[in-house]
């Protein structure tokens, strides 16, 4: 089975075990011809596919009723793959969605890392700081560095841990957020997980 998560930048692949990213702007879908089911949140790349008809676009097997209308295909079908849970998907934008008993009850979202880490240097030079993911959450800091990661990062943490749920980390900075929630699972496959639960 092939699958593909299509976003602004690549299709994600899944095959068996094996994943892989192929480029938007370099890769033609019409050179596949086996049957790949996909999701994509690029409405150009989505028209081309609707007139393939090995692509099978998953999107058309959701009832949307239970989620808002302006929500991303990624975040609906990455709640799919949960029952219960909180799902922290950690890339250019942080979404945070809630899912109890298999029900999206609603969710955020937050600035990724290097979208905040431009405003704090936007800010002052005197800002321009990484993140201290390691940061003790609890102790107010006492250097620049700190307070600008307490800032940004305590927050989502308190928010996070107020459900009192298990946590699911994806995406690209998922292990970073890793080290401010020990306790949660990363799975940097539960967007396919959602899809193969939908198949």
């Amino acid at each position: 089975m092939l699958l593909c998560d299509i976003g602004n930048t690549s299709y994600h692949f899944l095959q068996g075990e094996t994943n892989y990213k192929k480029s938007v702007l370099t890769f033609d879908p019409r050179t596949l011809k086996e049957t790949v089911h996909y999701i994509c949140v690029e409405p150009r790349i989505k028209k081309l596919l609707k007139t393939l008809a090995n692509w099978i676009d998953l999107s058309e097997k959701i009832d949307k009723s239970t989620y808002y209308p302006t929500m991303g295909i990624d975040r609906i079908v990455a709640c799919q793959a949960i029952q219960n849970g909180v799902v922290v998907d950690a890339g250019s934008a942080i979404t945070v969605d809630v899912v109890s008993e298999g029900v999206f009850k609603g969710g955020f979202i937050y600035p990724g890392s290097r979208f905040m880490k431009e405003a704090y240097k936007n800010i002052s030079s005197a800002l321009d700081y990484e993140f201290n993911y390691e940061l003790d959450l609890s102790t107010l800091p006492k250097n620049s560095q700190d307070a600008i990661s307490f800032g940004y990062l305590k927050l989502l943490y308190s928010e996070i841990n107020s459900y009192k749920m298990p946590i699911v980390l994806t995406g690209g900075d998922a292990s970073l957020l890793k080290h401010i929630f020990p306790q949660a699972q990363i799975n940097s496959t539960l967007i396919f997980d959602g899809m193969k639960k939908l198949i």
